[in-house]
């Protein structure tokens, strides 16, 4: 059991329960509650905003009726209910005068440091809520001392109601709800060999069945003016897509001389899916003519073979080394913001397939004191599917961009002396784009925008690294205590397909800091900590319609915070 708090009203309790029921039945249960009153307030009402409301539960049960039979059965549920996500406007707003003509700034853009303060459109309770919930069983048959048959069986489904203030300011240019009720189910069927010395073998076929029925509304009143009037703006959304994905596979390990081993696989995917959409537009006076739906529905499938193969070398029973090619494939589909008749008649998307090649080393000192891995990679992408902010109320999915990515991981523990542990991770990436397809840069396109480029491919920093020392006292009969903290680096970031300037984030470092202490029998444990020390301003996300009132929306990290928890272990 634990109970953790913390400042910004940061509340949480956790217990996880597990043993036998009987000889040939086990179970386990785990609940949580988690709670806090959010990061960014507003500034007028002072309602917060941010926050987290979460309660979850999953509950296990293992069978062995028999030596050769074993089964799990799992079920859990999750329930979120908290206020809105508001980010922080880094451009300026902007509403378009009909008469007389012109452009009108509703809000500059903002600029330096952020005082986690922001206005929403919403009124109160119209926040986010969710609740997820599944169940699955798998069972396991020993049929022989080779071979072996494991079956899953799972079923999920989440229902949501979201409000979601995209230009994250008072006025209605992206605010939009989006509720859904989502459910899947799937079966899967694995086959193993091992002949319990230098081959394992696995064969399988999975089939999966989801059904995403949605309602969506978006609201823009201030987008429009008419001789200094608002224009009132709403757009319903109705859609349905189901997606059957069945797929058979085969994987194979050989150790065809001793220390070398070859690992070869193949998977055949085949996805269906079948899309239904219709949106409604209701305009105001000077509009109103061009109220009207707009609907369509279309069906594709989808197959790709995804081979992988990889060759281990173990030079040492401390040292060993591996190189591997893999093929990954991404789904194509149908643009689920298809608003307009071209929309429709262009909603359809192809799959990106990836090839990625790795070479790496793991090894370690013979008496386990120094650890340490190094990787090298290089990831080639064709068909990368990319969401861009065209026209008002347009934004297509291309399968623009041939890109590459290469890198260099390396991570790394030390044993100093006999209680204190180091360890640190070295990454080094450099993402770039061979080609990115994008009629939008052509200068004669009427809605050429100067200020998009594809430079930088987004979420893909140079250099991340980081750094953890711990070093634990004894005292004897009174346990033990531990001391410990991090620095962690993350490079620039670009966090928008079209390279907006404000919504990319410099090269920032953070600090965490810690101290644990844990009774003689580790029964009690106390543990206080602070993270993000030195209250770092990051941002981590960014939400880009720049069509659509100059919407360019960033979302932040967590600001300084400190916590205590006490846990009982029993």
């Amino acid at each position: 059991m634990e109970v953790t708090a913390g400042d910004y009203g940061r509340l949480e309790g956790r217990f996880y329960v597990s043993g036998k029921l009987s000889d040939t039945v086990a179970a386990s249960i785990a609940g949580a509650k988690i709670t806090n009153d959010g990061y960014v307030k507003d500034a007028v009402t002072g309602k917060h905003y941010n926050d987290d409301d979460t309660e979850a539960l999953r509950l296990k049960l293992a069978f062995k009726p028999t030596d050769n039979f074993s089964a799990v059965l799992s079920l859990d549920t999750t329930r979120q209910d908290a206020a809105l996500t508001l980010g922080r406007p880094m451009a300026p707003l902007l509403q378009t005068s009909l008469a007389p003509a012109g452009v009108i700034v509703l809000q500059p853009g903002e600029t330096g440091e952020w005082n986690r303060r922001a206005q929403t459109s919403f009124t109160d309770g119209q926040g986010q809520y969710l609740k997820h919930s599944g169940a699955s069983l798998a069972m396991d048959w020993d049929i022989n001392e080779q071979w072996m048959l494991k079956s899953i069986s799972s079923y999920r489904k989440l229902k949501t109601q979201s409000y979601i203030d995209i230009d994250a300011s008072e006025y209605e240019l992206g605010d939009v709800l989006v509720a859904l009720d989502q459910d899947q189910r799937s079966q899967e069927f694995q086959l193993h060999y091992d002949n319990g010395s230098n081959v394992h073998a696995t064969f399988g076929a999975y089939y999966m069945k989801e059904n995403v029925p949605s309602y969506q509304e978006a609201y823009a009143d201030d987008l429009f003016s008419f001789l200094g009037a608002k224009v009132p703006f709403l757009r319903t959304i109705r859609d349905d897509l189901s997606t059957t994905s069945t797929a058979a596979f085969a994987h194979l390990n050989w150790e065809f001389v001793p220390t070398w081993t070859v690992a070869a696989g193949v998977r055949w995917t085949k996805d269906k899916k079948d899309y239904e959409r219709s949106t409604s537009t209701f305009w105001g006076a000077p509009f109103a003519s061009l109220n009207g739906t707009v609907a369509f529905d279309a069906r594709a499938s989808w197959t790709a073979v995804t081979p992988s193969v990889s060759l281990q070398k173990e030079f040492s029973d401390d040292l060993m080394g591996y190189v591997s090619a893999n093929r990954g494939f991404k789904s194509g589909g149908f643009n689920g913001r298809a608003n307009t008749v071209y929309d429709t008649q262009n909603a359809k998307f192809d799959p990106e397939y990836v090839w990625t090649y790795e070479l790496g080393l793991k090894g370690s000192s013979a008496d386990r004191r120094f650890r340490g891995s190094a990787a090298a990679f290089y990831s080639n992408y064709s068909d990368f599917q990319a969401r861009v902010s065209q026209d008002v109320g347009t934004f297509p999915v291309l399968n623009a961009a041939k890109l590459n990515i290469k890198g260099i991981e390396l991570e790394g523990s030390a044993l100093l002396g006999e209680a204190t542990t180091l360890s640190a991770q070295l990454g080094w990436m450099d993402a770039k784009y061979d080609k990115f397809e994008d009629f939008r840069l052509d200068p004669s396109y009427p809605g050429f925008d100067p200020n998009v480029s594809h430079d930088h491919v987004p979420f893909s920093p140079d250099w991340t690294a980081r750094v953890a020392l711990q070093h634990v006292f004894s005292l004897g009969d009174n346990g033990n205590l531990t001391f410990g903290g991090d620095v962690s680096y993350r490079g620039d970031t670009w966090l928008s397909v079209d390279n907006r300037a404000v919504l990319s984030q410099d090269a920032y470092t953070l600090v965490g800091a810690y101290g644990v202490w844990d009774s003689p029998q580790m029964a009690w444990q106390i543990r206080a900590g602070v993270r993000n020390l030195t209250d770092k301003q990051y941002k981590t996300e960014g939400q880009e319609f720049a069509s659509v009132g100059n919407i360019q929306t960033a979302y932040y990290g967590l600001p300084r915070n400190w916590y205590m928890s006490v846990r009982y272990n029993f």
